[in-house]
């Protein structure tokens, strides 16, 4: 196989290998981006805001994050890289702006909120 191809390759899994670690659900991660509208999302029930965090990125608990839609009609999300059931109560009835989905919850676990997108995994 000629060099120039085994680049492409392994560029193209570098850069697939970033957006996945990009989208693991870390805390602070992408919640800068995003920060702007994650502010008008609201948590069900409640009212209270699901976007607690600062605009810097780091303190943020809103971010990106990768989930699917279980055969038994639950969401499970990266959580700071592990996978978490989402309760039901916390399932947002909206998309983001982007199509994916997002999760909002404090560094110890506690979700506030999900915004399902296109099922990935």
């Amino acid at each position: 196989m000629p060099r120039c191809v085994l680049s492409v390759f392994a560029f193209a899994w570098m850069v697939t290998g970033a957006v996945a670690f990009a989208q693991d659900g870390h805390h602070g991660q992408g919640h800068a981006e995003n920060h702007d509208w994650y502010q008008g999302l609201k948590q069900p029930g409640t009212g209270f805001s699901c976007c607690n965090g600062a605009a810097n990125g780091v303190e943020g608990d809103c971010r990106p994050t990768r989930a699917y839609l279980n055969d038994d009609g639950n969401w499970y999300a990266l959580l700071d890289g592990n996978w978490v059931p989402v309760p039901p109560r916390v399932v947002l009835k909206q998309l983001a702006p982007d199509g994916s989905s997002h999760i909002c919850a404090s560094k110890s676990g506690l979700i506030y909120c999900f915004l399902g997108g296109s099922p990935k995994i």
